[in-house]
């Protein structure tokens, strides 16, 4: 079966018109993420292109050759400002229109014998620069743990080259004439080859925007939206498969939970939106204080937890003192108001194996409840670890010196 370009350009604009209404109407149901449709308009400016392309000889050359070019590369422009819009970022309109600017330019101004030479170089590469734009694009927010990015960057960054590859076919066959170069083997290719891209690039785009929607909701679902940590759920869960993962190893596991104190008070003195504040104030100071690898999240109301993986008593207790202080420094004042918050903390450092977290939360809960009886603002440790701090002051404010005493009583 032989394949002409006729016949896949004729293929082509069927196909991308089909995906382009595919991605619209994908994106008529989920309004969120506004690239799909931008890359929905690419497919169908493609489209559009093509057919104009198409009537080369039956149409005046601005139509079939300028206005077709024009259309194609805006095309990929529009692709590339999806891209951005995907991430966040703004659309620049001048970027997406210069392309076709250029070429216009570059077409007209040289001699007639070498504008087919010129204008064939000129998209190509600009043509390649957009579809490197908007890899680069997907590249630059890597950070968010979508899987395909990646097939996404591999195949623009693949078709680009292979766009280049068009430059150095069509000068070789510039000689040529019109049926022999549209009849050209090599074109077949390239043309199946687009015809390829442009189908695999639309599904995988897709793909990207249906596993963003996945991700948010999960996301939703598992981060408090006040203060951005981990809600009860994730932190018990996350918390859980720590100590299921390390449950055969000998190394410690460190609980703290805190509680704001007289937090309903500073809802009743100053309203709930600085009551909001003062959360996100906490959930800050502790975010800043904890290793990437701890795990921390809101159980509820004014109370949090943290969960640390291979830390001893002296470290833990100098971390939570740490955090008590820099709070109270921080909730000292805000948004012009005195307030005065503080937080207690209840502490507990496990060696036993197999760890049971429920278990660990609530000693760590009993000692929390010791450092409100004792006038809060205070660090408290709970079970075997307490007939050690029995031996050693509790001071307000004073981690430096629990820590020394600490350190001194183990070596004693």
């Amino acid at each position: 079966m032989n394949l002409d370009v006729n016949t896949l350009f004729l293929v082509t604009i069927y196909v991308e018109a089909i995906l382009g209404l595919l991605l619209l109407f994908a994106w008529v149901q989920n309004p969120s993420i506004r690239a799909v449709a931008w890359w929905g308009f690419a497919h169908l400016l493609r489209a559009a292109s093509i057919a104009l392309f198409g009537l080369y000889g039956t149409a005046p050359d601005l139509i079939s050759i300028d206005l077709a070019n024009a259309v194609l590369l805006t095309a990929f422009a529009v692709t590339w400002m999806g891209a951005r819009v995907f991430d966040g970022r703004r659309v620049r309109l001048d970027a997406m229109f210069a392309g076709a600017g250029v070429w216009i330019v570059i077409s007209h101004v040289m001699p007639y014998s070498q504008a087919f030479d010129a204008g064939v170089l000129a998209s190509s590469g600009i043509i390649a620069a957009y579809t490197w734009l908007t890899a680069y694009e997907f590249w630059r927010g890597r950070s968010e743990p979508l899987v395909s990015r990646w097939p996404a960057i591999f195949m623009l960054f693949a078709h680009g080259a292979l766009y280049l590859l068009r430059t150095p076919v069509s000068a070789f066959l510039s000689g040529q004439a019109s049926a022999d170069l549209f009849g050209s083997v090599w074109l077949t290719v390239l043309s199946f080859e687009g015809l390829l891209f442009t189908i695999s690039i639309a599904f995988i785009l897709l793909a990207m925007a249906k596993e963003r929607t996945e991700f948010r909701h999960k996301t939703a679902a598992m981060v408090d939206p006040l203060t951005g940590v981990a809600n009860r759920r994730a932190f018990l869960q996350e918390s859980d498969d720590l100590m299921r993962q390390h449950g055969s190893d000998e190394r410690s596991v460190s609980v703290m939970l805190f509680d704001l104190d007289h937090f309903k008070s500073i809802n009743d003195r100053f309203g709930h939106a600085l009551g909001d504040r003062v959360l996100q104030i906490f959930a800050d100071t502790v975010s800043i204080n904890l290793r990437p690898t701890d795990i921390f999240g809101r159980l509820g109301g004014e109370e949090f937890a943290a969960c640390l993986r291979n830390v001893g008593l002296e470290y833990t207790v100098t971390l939570a003192d740490r955090i008590r202080g820099d709070f109270e420094k921080a909730a000292a004042m805000v948004s012009g108001n005195t307030v005065g918050g503080t937080v207690s903390v209840g502490v507990v450092v496990s060696q036993q194996t197999p760890f049971d977290l429920h278990s660990l939360l609530g000693r760590a809960d009993q000692a929390l409840y010791a450092a409100k009886e004792r006038g809060r603002n205070r660090v408290e440790l709970a079970g075997d670890e307490k007939l050690l701090a029995q031996k050693v002051e509790m001071v307000d404010g004073n981690a430096d010196t629990l820590a020394e005493k600490l350190t001194e009583q183990s070596a004693a």
